[in-house]
């Protein structure tokens, strides 16, 4: 179905590395053109680099997903380099996990800034333009946390589920013209449980996480949400190991 992807361009936050580096990289393969946005911009050089010398399309920005201005600026950018956006991919996210009751207030907010003002500031950025297009999609990234809570995840949890609810607000009102698509992996290869300041936590999801999916996993749901006509709107894939009780 990488008909449906040649030539669509496709801006990717959180891209330098995780979910949304492999995501780049299936897409450039099927030759989408790609923006890639993330705090790491020489990371985002280097793979923008490397998909260029591939033959892909790619451009990078430098953004911080918590400062709307940055993200207007990621895809005024976009717009610059390549006339339109296609497909706006919300993958930023973080995921220090603690107790409740070792209030870490800071890291509460850091989730609430990243996981859904890091949503929306990509919506605000996003939707005007698609609505002018009268086309576009936008994919954003929950979690199974977004589906069911543990301990240590009620915050986590929280701005997962948020996720879901903005994107399915959004879905309902933009409905005709722009797609919205939820992905909501399990346990996946990342840098999300370096996160964790909390010793315990962290080394408990070290070891849960022995059994996850490599992140391409992840890039080929998306890939596949992106492929479908227009007229096809994939709601939502939950996608996790197959062994995986959660």
């Amino acid at each position: 179905m990488t008909t449906n992807i040649q030539g669509k361009v496709v801006a990717i936050t959180g891209a330098s590395s995780g979910i949304g580096e492999a995501t780049a990289r299936l897409l450039a393969s099927q030759g989408a053109k790609v923006v890639l946005g993330a705090r790491r911009a020489d990371r985002l050089e280097t793979l923008t680099g490397e998909l260029r010398s591939k033959g892909g399309e790619a451009r990078y920005k430098a953004l911080d997903v918590t400062k709307r201005e940055d993200v207007d600026a990621f895809v005024a950018f976009t717009l610059k380099e390549y006339g339109r956006l296609d497909v706006l991919i919300n993958n930023a996210g973080v995921m220090p996990l603690s107790r409740l009751d070792e209030l870490k207030l800071d890291e509460w907010n850091r989730m609430i800034d990243v996981n859904i003002r890091g949503v929306l500031h990509g919506i605000a950025a996003g939707l005007p333009v698609m609505k002018r297009q009268k086309s576009g999609q936008f994919i954003n990234l929950s979690s199974i946390g977004g589906h069911s809570v543990v301990p240590t995840a009620a915050v986590y949890c929280a701005t997962k589920y948020a996720v879901l609810a903005i994107s399915e607000g959004l879905r309902q009102e933009v409905g005709a013209d722009i797609r919205v698509t939820v992905i909501s992996p399990g346990v996946t290869q990342s840098e999300l449980a370096e996160t964790i300041s909390d010793p315990a936590s962290r080394e408990y999801m070290r070891e849960f996480r022995k059994d996850a999916i490599p992140a391409d996993a992840i890039a080929r749901a998306i890939s596949y949400a992106i492929s479908q006509p227009a007229d096809v709107d994939v709601s939502e894939i939950i996608i996790r190991p197959t062994s995986s009780p959660y």
